[in-house]
């Protein structure tokens, strides 16, 4: 029988130098168990100032997204411009096993801290770098914010995104392109570590381009869907609602025709026949010849005004019950407050209570992603305050006497 492990990541550790575009990287990669240690600029990492805050009071300890996007980590402060800073670095180095990084490309390199000179004092080393465009191509030295990358990195989402007479926007309040690079950065630093055990010890550095990440999702989808998404509600010349009101909320169908109406728009209004509330037009309605591309407005606003007035003499919750009872394809938009009640993601205890000791409380988290069997991954402590694990870091680990630590205190190096 083989020794069991707390997580599949246990006995690696990971220095984590990223901004907004990475921080999720080292987040997976702690829950899986991996020693993660968030290395920050004395006082605090930009990251800390993204709102929403706890009990809206604006504190660098205090931002709900750095919480959520800083689990599982350890932290500490280090100014690596410095001499003194960067010399306590390539301590760190000679005992890491990952380096996540997001500067731009050659900033380490010009402070001798890139993949070439690290690699010299930990030939085992991986380094994983996340920039808008990579580290090659004529692009490499152009800054690239979420919206910027939507744009140029998955043009087939974005250009859905909106209203059909509107400009395409992006989603999200937070920047979701960076979640994508630092899913697929977890996946490059794995693939790195297969590598560096199948060849005895050689590391590597993982190029990843938020670019590349995006246009990869674009492709995957064009590839299973084959076709080209549309913006907004408009199908050539009519308007087609996806979103429905109903008593305390909305839920998201469509009509459709042809093989689809079965799953669709058959037991839907088989339904509402059956509360006398579809008219003989919509019973006998032949919808197997049916299509948004040969059809007028005239014809989709009679559906959807009987449809509405089904929809609003119930509730989200009477709907979905007739649609498991009917076979209806057809969901409930989920408010944040249906999303933590859910019972399906209580019942796989997709929820998780973190202890703050700071708060004298405990914070309710999005837990697990995976349900792996025999090592899950999970969130092993909260997201760290700022320089909260210096003393442990610097002087129980890598032995600095405390007269050193002190000046570099008063040097503002940590």
């Amino acid at each position: 029988m083989t020794e069991k492990v707390e997580g599949m990541l246990s006995p690696y550790r990971v220095l984590d130098l990223t901004g907004e575009q990475g921080l999720l990287a080292g987040k997976l990669m702690g829950d899986m168990g991996a020693d993660v240690v968030k290395i920050e600029k004395p006082g605090g990492d930009a990251a800390r100032n993204i709102g929403p805050y706890y009990r809206d009071e604006k504190d660098p300890n205090k931002s709900l997204y750095w919480w959520v996007m800083n689990t599982s980590k350890r932290g500490i402060t280090l100014d690596i411009t410095k001499p003194a800073g960067a010399e306590i670095f390539k301590k760190l180095v000679k005992k890491a096993d990952f380096i996540i990084e997001s500067y731009p490309v050659g900033y380490l390199d010009k402070l001798g801290l890139g993949y070439k000179e690290l690699e010299k004092i930990n030939p085992g080393i991986i380094m994983v770098s996340i920039t808008p465009f990579g580290q090659t191509g004529p692009y490499r030295d152009f800054k690239g914010s979420d919206i910027v990358l939507w744009a140029m990195g998955s043009g087939n989402y974005m250009r859905t995104m909106g209203e059909t007479d509107r400009p395409p926007i992006r989603i999200g309040h937070h920047s979701q392109c960076y979640n994508h690079a630092g899913t697929e950065a977890v996946v490059g630093a794995l693939v790195a570590l297969y590598h560096r055990r199948s060849t005895g010890g050689e590391g590597q550095h993982v190029d990843i381009s938020i670019q590349d990440a995006m246009n990869f999702l674009t492709a995957v989808d064009y590839d299973l869907n084959k076709t080209r998404r549309f913006r907004g509600t408009k199908y050539f010349d009519v308007e087609v609602k996806h979103i429905w009101p109903c008593k305390d909320g909305y839920v998201m169908w469509r009509y459709t025709g042809g093989p689809n109406a079965v799953r669709h728009s058959v037991p839907l209004v088989n339904w509402m026949a059956s509360e006398g509330m579809a008219s003989d037009w919509l019973k006998n309605f032949d919808w197997a010849n049916f299509s948004h591309f040969n059809t007028t407005q005239d014809i989709i606003d009679r559906m959807e005004k009987e449809t509405i007035d089904f929809f609003m003499t119930k509730t989200k919750a009477q709907i979905m019950e007739g649609a498991v009872k009917y076979r209806i394809m057809l969901y409930a938009a989920s408010t944040a407050k249906d999303v933590r009640e859910s019972p399906q993601l209580a019942s796989r205890g997709f929820w998780t209570e973190v202890e703050h000791p700071e708060l004298g409380k405990k914070i309710t988290y999005p837990g697990k992603w995976a349900n792996n069997s025999e090592t899950p991954p999970r969130i092993s402590r909260r997201a760290p305050l700022v320089g909260e694990h210096n003393k442990q870091i610097l002087l129980e680990e890598l032995k600095l006497k405390p007269e050193d630590y002190r000046r570099l205190e008063e040097a503002k190096v940590i």
